[in-house]
C-alpha cells in the first residue's frame, strides 16, 4: 500500500497546482512566463532526476523503441495539458472554474482510453456509467457550490 503515499503526493501537487499556477501567471504578468517556469519545472524533476538515477544505477540505454515514443507521446500530452490550462487562465478562466472541470473530465477520459486500449475481459458493470456521471455531477456541483468573489 506505499503507493498509496505516492497517489496522496499527486493529489496534493496536482491539487495545488491550477491555482499556484494561476497566481504565477498574474504575477509574471504574461501567461507565457509562467509556461516557461512550468518548462524549466518539468526539465528539473523529469530530465535531470531520472538521469541522474538511471546513472547511478547503470541503466541509462537500451530504450526500446515502442516505450520510448509511447512515453515521449504520454509527456507531450502532460506539458500539452499544462499549456491548455495556462492558456484556459489567459482566456478568462479562473482555477475555481477550470480545475474542478479538468480534474471531472481527466478521470472519465483516463478510463475510456483504458478501456479501449486494453479491452474488459468481462461484461461493463452498468455502475461504471453511474460513475462517470456522478463525476460529471461532482464536478458541476463544485462549480456551482463555488465560494463567491
Amino acid at each position: 500500500m506505499g503507493w498509496m503515499l505516492f497517489v496522496a503526493g499527486a493529489v496534493l501537487s496536482w491539487g495545488a497546482y491550477g491555482v499556484l499556477l494561476y497566481l504565477g501567471q498574474i504575477q509574471l504578468g504574461n501567461p507565457l512566463k509562467a509556461l516557461l517556469c512550468v518548462g524549466v519545472a518539468y526539465f528539473l524533476i523529469g530530465v535531470i532526476v531520472p538521469v541522474a538515477s538511471l546513472s547511478a544505477q547503470g541503466d541509462l540505454s537500451n530504450f526500446n523503441s515502442t516505450g520510448l515514443i509511447t512515453a515521449t507521446i504520454a509527456g507531450a500530452l502532460g506539458a500539452a495539458g499544462a499549456a491548455c490550462i495556462i492558456y484556459a487562465f489567459r482566456f478568462g478562466g479562473l482555477p475555481i472554474y477550470v480545475m474542478p472541470l479538468v480534474f471531472g473530465g481527466a478521470p472519465i477520459v483516463n478510463v475510456l482510453l483504458s478501456m479501449t486500449l486494453n479491452p474488459p475481459r468481462t461484461a461493463i458493470n452498468p455502475m461504471l456509467y453511474l460513475g462517470f456521471a456522478l463525476a460529471s455531477a461532482g464536478a458541476a456541483m463544485v462549480l456551482y457550490f463555488r465560494p463567491a468573489h
